[in-house]
């Protein structure tokens, strides 16, 4: 079981910061853009390291306090979630 755990966190980290690489490209060439909604949304279902180091390897959204405070704010709240099951296992 934690084994596919580990792979779904792996594939899901890698896709936000995916997501953060398109989106910064698309908004340089001025094209249609990811929403806001699918990049927080991929951080909450697991993908707040790979969206966190995607905004800061190409400086996207690094100025919008809703991504520079609230992506550090879940993967905090999925770090504390982790270590209580762990803890309570």
């Amino acid at each position: 079981m934690i084994r596919y755990f580990l792979i779904y966190l792996i594939i899901i980290n890698i896709l936000s910061f995916i997501l953060m690489y398109a989106d910064k490209r698309r908004a340089i060439k001025r094209k249609w853009r990811i929403s806001e909604h699918t990049l927080i949304s991929t951080s909450i279902l697991g993908g707040s390291i790979g969206a966190l180091i995607g905004m800061y390897s190409f400086r996207h959204k690094t100025k919008h306090l809703k991504f520079k405070l609230g992506i550090p704010i879940i993967l905090t709240f999925q770090l504390i979630l982790i270590i209580i099951n762990i803890v309570h296992k």
